[in-house]
């Protein structure tokens, strides 16, 4: 199978887990929406606690000593900012200005230069100039034309280009939880495979590593309970019914995911 038809294969399969319109009109907030203040508490975790996992490992190797890095999709820094010795400037990508506000007060305080820039990667491209290397952790399952978000990231990039991603989409673990609240089915795919096998396609030398994910899902069953009355479109006064319907369901603990690396020069 050539690239485009693995790209609309890709971007069909992403399309599926649109949320059906009717569940969505009752939604009490965007499902889709995510916490500045939960991503700020996973940098500051990161920069307390560096990982020495495959992506930062890799990473790490494909930039020089105070080269260029180029974050998409940054949130407020959790996946470059713990490189903060090595960084000699930062781009950082992201859609919501909260996100890149967090990056910029944070890379203040640690003396790494930063540059940022609002908008959707690769709409964005021609903004940053092209980098040493380049991190784009946890956004590929928003990507819906995963080719050209590609294909833009090579184009920026001198060295090393680096994603992780989560195993399976990152919301598939609530399916259980779909059924029982909607009785509706969620779809399994798209996997990291499929992007392996869509950016192999595109001709990129890709390298590939898997592990189990560093961290737990969830703090406790009061966090999950909130994540899943946003995710499922429930109201948050059904929090404590979620969090029971959880433990029923022998979801709780929340198993730990599965986070791939992939990579390539």
């Amino acid at each position: 199978m050539d690239a485009d038809e693995l790209a609309a294969r890709w971007r069909e399969r992403l399309g599926s887990w649109a949320i059906p319109d009717e569940i969505m009109a009752k939604a009490p907030v965007d499902p889709w929406g995510h916490s500045p203040e939960r991503f700020g508490t996973r940098t500051d975790r990161a920069l307390a606690d560096p990982d020495d996992g495959p992506t930062m490992t890799r990473l790490a190797e494909g930039l020089p000593a105070k080269g260029t890095l180029l974050d998409v999709g940054s949130g407020p820094g959790a996946a470059s900012l713990p490189l903060r010795e090595r960084i000699g400037h930062l781009y950082a990508v992201d859609s919501s200005a909260p996100m890149l506000e967090g990056l910029r007060s944070r890379a203040e305080k640690l003396g790494v230069p930063v540059t940022t820039v609002e908008g959707r990667w690769p709409d964005v491209a021609d903004q940053v100039p092209v980098a040493d290397a380049a991190i784009a952790a946890h956004v590929v399952y928003n990507v819906p034309d995963l080719a050209e978000f590609l294909r833009a990231l090579d184009g920026r990039t001198n060295g090393r280009v680096v994603l992780e991603l989560s195993h399976t989409h990152p919301m598939s673990w609530m399916t259980p939880l779909w059924q029982h609240f909607h009785g509706v089915d969620r779809p399994v795919r798209p996997i990291a495979e499929d992007c392996v096998a869509l950016a192999a396609a595109l001709g990129f030398p890709v390298h590939v590593e898997e592990r189990e994910a560093p961290l737990e899902r969830f703090s406790s069953l009061e966090e999950l309970a909130a994540s899943v009355c946003r995710r499922v479109c429930l109201d948050p006064s059904r929090a404590e019914e979620v969090g029971r319907t959880a433990v029923e369901l022998g979801m709780w603990p929340v198993p730990r995911d599965r986070w791939v690396t992939i990579w390539w020069e």
